[in-house]
């Protein structure tokens, strides 16, 4: 009798589990395909499920959600995920969620904060092409971009003389005269520092000189 009972309570369980396990294979399918067909909202909505109605609790859950964020232009809820993502012990997915993150963060100019999320993914898997692609293409941008502020903040006020020879320059330029244009400002650069103002009108004009000659 008891081993009756313990065979019919089994019964009664086991198709309510496999109902349970159908629905979550549905769930799954449906989220990958609406991310595969680019539909970002329901994506999201269909991720979504697998989290609050399953619970599901997967860092490569976290890694397509954040990736349907991403794309639906929802940044702070993209770089939440991709926090998550980062934690996974699999290096190659902490790799990439690190370097989707940067990604979002450089997408809002918080550039030094994006170039530790691609030196991280690095760190998780140094073969990562594309974040060191990110890191070193940001890298230099930012070592420019310092250069160019350092050289704005040394720039003179250019004198009435460097005035007038820009614009001399300028009339040079409009009838296409770029080497005579060059000369005539280099010379009165050795004649008055604060032509250096228009340093990059004159390094403009090398770049065509240099193009015309070949």
């Amino acid at each position: 009798m008891n081993l009756s009972k313990g065979i019919f309570l089994v019964l009664i369980v086991l198709p309510t589990s496999w109902t349970r396990v159908s629905r979550l294979n549905d769930a799954i399918d449906q989220a990958a395909a609406s991310y595969a067909a680019t539909e970002y909202a329901q994506s999201i909505k269909n991720h979504r499920v697998l989290v609050d109605e399953f619970q599901v609790s997967s860092n490569y859950l976290d890694f397509n959600l954040g990736l349907s964020y991403h794309y639906a232009s929802q940044p702070e809820e993209a770089a939440a995920s991709f926090d998550k993502a980062s934690q996974s012990k699999d290096k190659f997915l902490a790799s990439f969620a690190y370097n989707q993150g940067g990604v979002v963060l450089g997408n809002k100019e918080d550039y030094q904060a994006a170039l530790s999320k691609f030196q991280s993914a690095l760190i998780q898997d140094p073969l990562n092409e594309e974040a060191r692609y990110n890191y070193e293409s940001l890298a230099r941008w930012l070592k420019r971009d310092e250069e160019r502020k350092k050289q704005k903040e040394n720039i003179p006020e250019p004198s009435e003389f460097a005035k007038r020879k820009k614009a001399e320059a300028d009339r040079l330029v409009e009838q296409f005269k770029f080497q005579e244009a060059l000369i005539l400002l280099e010379a009165a650069l050795a004649q008055d520092e604060t032509v250096m103002a228009y340093q990059e009108f004159i390094t403009s004009l090398k770049d065509v000189v240099e193009i015309n000659k070949k």
